[in-house]
């Protein structure tokens, strides 16, 4: 069997930068073994799955290298790039998603997509677990958590840079990851993180849309603004433009095509 791949870098202007995704489109559902086992021979951050389900309408599921994962930012913008490269004519479209529900996308008169997702804005943790005492060089100044991850909270934006972890202590939050975030200190950007993630997808994400979902109501709060842009500071960096509205939040990014391909299974 043949199936086309594309491979896109998503939340990025330029080739090699942002974080890639593979998408995937077929008519019906693969194998979960079969979906899991392409997933992991492309060793990206995700893989990406279509299923048309009607018209302007598909369903998606994401896979990272080593598991099946809820909810993917970054992959749901590169299938949309790659939808809204197939039909041109198209100006907006659905995913569904069976954690997090109906994902609307749509195109911004720039060059970016806007994607529709629901606010997972985390909680206060009162008691910092040993594994992220353990597990991180630069202790929290607070610390928050949601369905996703562990959301800490630095006061510099060289803590969160320099901050070095032990990906052996960290696996053991499972199924919770790990975001490191503070203000930002650079007047282009609101705030800036890093997402470290070895219970669920390898070491550290190179741009992670779903756990902005958390961080710009976060930081919406806290810097007493809506609309906010995000960098996400690993090797090859990302920028995304946020905008919270009660139960929503709006993630807007641009994406650029690596590659499109054949696979053979």
């Amino acid at each position: 069997m043949e199936l086309e791949i594309y491979i896109v870098d998503a939340f990025t202007d330029n080739v090699f930068g942002g974080n890639q995704a593979a998408v995937v489109e077929t008519e019906s559902w693969l194998p979960e073994n079969m979906m899991q086992s392409i997933a992991s021979e492309n060793n990206l951050s995700e893989t990406a799955f279509l299923v048309r389900e009607e018209e302007h309408s598909y369903g998606i599921r994401w896979f990272s290298p080593i598991t099946e994962i809820a909810f993917c930012g970054h992959a749901t913008l590169a299938s949309a790039f790659v939808l809204f490269n197939k039909y041109p004519d198209l100006d907006s479209l659905n995913f569904k998603a069976e954690a997090v529900g109906v994902l609307p996308v749509t195109k911004n008169l720039d060059t970016t997509l806007k994607m529709n997702f629901p606010n997972t804005v985390p909680m206060e943790v009162t008691e910092i677990p040993l594994e992220i005492q353990e597990g991180l060089s630069i202790q929290p100044e607070e610390l928050y958590a949601n369905q996703q991850a562990y959301f800490v909270i630095y006061k510099s934006e060289n803590d969160v840079i320099s901050v070095e972890r032990k990906n052996e202590i960290l696996k053991r939050l499972k199924p919770l990851d790990v975001v490191v975030t503070c203000q930002s200190q650079s007047p282009e950007y609101d705030f800036m993180s890093r997402y470290f993630w070895p219970a669920n997808g390898g070491d550290e994400d190179p741009v992670t849309g779903s756990i902005h979902t958390g961080l710009a109501p976060f930081w919406a709060s806290r810097l007493r603004k809506n609309d906010l842009i995000a960098f996400q500071a690993s090797k090859r960096g990302g920028i995304l433009k946020c905008s919270v509205d009660g139960d929503r939040v709006y993630i807007s990014g641009n994406a650029v095509q690596y590659l499109k391909g054949t696979i053979t299974v």
